[in-house]
C-alpha cells in the first residue's frame, strides 16, 4: 500500500465514481421519456456527448482550471494534460490523485448534459457538443474552483458539500440563459408537449437516486462518518420532497402524477446536495419539505412565461440547488459536521457566505452561458431549420429512430423530394 493511501476510502471513491458515471446515461432515459418520440434518441444522444467532451475538456484543461491553485477566480495551468496527476495521494486525503481527478470528471459530465434539458429538440447537434466542451471549462470548471479548489467562495467560508455551485446552481441558471438564446421549440404555446414515455422518466429518476449516493456520500472523498451522515441524507430529504410532492399534486389536480414523483425525486436529491454531510437528519428531511414548495411553484408558473426551458432544469436543479445552499447558512450544525454553525445556531456570518455563493454563481452561470452562446450563435446556426424540426431530431441528426416506425425516414424523403422539385 502506498504511504498515505487508505484502501477502504479508495475503494468506496472508485465505487462512488461510477455511481456518478451512470447518472448520466440515467439522466438520458430521465429527458428522453419527457420530450416527444421523434426526438429520443437525439435527447439521449446530447447525455451522452456530453461524456466524450467533457472528459476530454477536463483532462486537457478543465481539472487544471478547478484544482490547481491559480488565484481565487480560477485556476492555473499546472495539471494541464494530467500533469502532476498521480498514484500518489492530492495533499491532505486518503486516495490517489488520479482517483480525485476521475471523481471530478463525473461531476463536469454531467453537469454539462444537464444543461442539454433547456434546449433539446431544436437545438444542433454539433452546435451543441461544441457549446458543451467551451461551457465544461469556461464556466463549469471555474464554479468548481471558486467552491472546491482554493477560490474566493472556499476561502471566505462558503460551505458547499457536494456541488450545489457548480453543478446546480450552473446548470439552473445556464439552463434559463440558453432556453433564452436559442429560443422556443416551433409551436411552442400553441400545443401541447407531452412527455412520450413515462416509464422511462420514472426508471431515470430512479437511477440518478441511485447515482445520487455515490455524488453525495463519495464526496467525503472516504469511507468514514461525514459519508455516511451525506449517504442517510441523500435517502431521507428526497423521499420528504416526494411526500410532499404527493400533496402539492393532490391538492392542485386531485391525482398524483408520475411524472411529478420523478421530478420531486430530483429535486429533494438536488437540495440535499450542497448540504448533506453539513445537516442533521432532522435537518435534512425539512430540507426535503422545504424545497419542494418553490421548485414546485417555479414549474406549475413556467407555462406562463415566455420563455421554453424545456425540461424544468431551472425549477430542478437551480431553484433547489439555491434552497439548498442558503438552509446551510440557516441550520448547519458543528456537533454534526464538524465545521461550521448557521445562523440559527449563532453564526450569522455563515448565511450570509452562502448568499454571496448563490448570487455569484448565478451571476456568473446566466451571464458567461448567455455571452457563451450569442458568440457561438454568430459563428454558426444553434438550431435546425423549421423543416427539420417539424420531421424529429432523432431522423435528421443520427438517420435513426428510437422505435422503428418508419415515419421519420419517409418524412425526410418527403422534404428532399420538395425541395429538389
Amino acid at each position: 500500500m502506498t504511504a498515505g493511501i487508505d484502501t477502504g476510502d479508495t475503494a468506496w471513491v472508485m465505487m462512488a465514481t461510477a455511481l456518478v458515471l451512470l447518472m448520466t446515461p440515467a439522466l438520458g432515459l430521465f429527458y428522453a421519456g419527457l420530450v416527444r418520440s421523434k426526438n429520443t434518441l437525439n435527447t439521449f444522444m446530447m447525455c451522452l456527448g456530453a461524456i466524450a467532451v467533457a472528459m476530454v475538456t477536463w483532462a486537457l484543461v478543465g481539472y487544471s482550471f478547478a484544482f490547481d491553485a491559480g488565484n481565487g477566480i480560477i485556476g492555473g495551468f499546472g495539471h494541464a494534460l494530467l500533469s502532476g496527476v498521480t498514484l500518489e495521494p492530492r495533499a491532505g486525503q486518503t486516495i490517489p490523485h488520479l482517483l480525485f481527478f476521475a471523481f471530478q470528471a463525473t461531476f463536469c459530465i454531467i453537469t454539462t448534459a444537464l444543461v442539454c434539458g433547456a434546449v433539446v429538440e431544436r437545438m444542433r447537434f454539433g452546435a451543441f457538443l461544441i457549446f458543451a466542451a467551451l461551457w465544461s471549462v469556461l464556466v463549469y470548471a471555474v464554479l468548481a474552483h471558486w467552491v472546491f479548489g482554493g477560490g474566493w467562495l472556499q476561502a471566505g467560508g462558503a460551505l458547499d458539500f457536494a456541488g450545489g455551485v457548480p453543478v446546480e446552481i450552473a446548470s439552473g441558471f445556464s439552463a434559463l440563459a440558453a432556453a433564452i438564446v436559442v429560443g422556443p421549440r416551433r409551436d411552442w404555446g400553441r400545443q401541447a408537449f407531452l412527455p412520450h414515455n413515462a416509464m422511462f422518466v420514472l426508471l431515470g429518476a430512479g437511477l440518478l437516486w441511485f447515482g445520487w449516493f455515490g455524488f453525495n456520500g463519495g464526496s467525503a472523498l472516504a469511507a468514514n462518518r461525514t459519508g455516511v451522515l451525506a449517504f442517510v441524507n441523500t435517502l431521507l430529504c428526497p423521499a420528504c420532497t416526494l411526500a410532499v410532492w404527493f400533496v402539492l399534486d393532490l391538492l392542485r389536480t386531485k391525482r398524483i402524477t408520475a411524472i411529478g414523483a420523478a421530478t420531486a425525486v430530483i429535486v429533494g436529491c438536488v437540495a440535499i446536495t450542497p448540504a448533506a454531510g453539513y445537516l442533521s437528519p432532522g435537518w435534512a428531511m425539512a430540507l426535503g419539505v422545504v424545497a419542494a414548495l418553490p421548485s414546485y411553484a417555479v414549474i406549475v408558473l413556467r407555462p406562463r412565461w415566455r420563455v421554453d426551458e424545456t425540461l424544468d432544469v431551472l425549477a430542478a436543479h437551480g431553484t433547489a440547488g439555491l434552497v439548498g445552499l442558503l438552509f446551510i447558512g440557516l441550520v448547519a450544525q458543528i456537533g454534526w459536521n464538524g465545521v461550521s454553525d448557521g445562523l440559527l445556531y449563532g453564526n450569522a456570518d455563515q448565511l450570509l457566505w452562502q448568499a454571496l455563493a448563490v448570487a455569484g454563481a448565478v451571476a456568473y452561470a446566466f451571464v458567461v452561458t448567455f455571452a457563451l452562446l450569442k458568440a457561438l450563435g454568430a459563428l454558426m446556426p444553434l438550431r435546425v431549420s423549421p423543416s427539420d424540426e417539424a420531421i424529429g431530431l432523432d431522423v435528421i441528426s443520427h438517420g435513426e429512430e428510437a422505435y422503428a416506425t418508419g415515419e421519420g425516414a419517409l418524412l425526410v424523403l418527403q422534404s428532399e423530394s420538395a425541395s429538389a422539385a
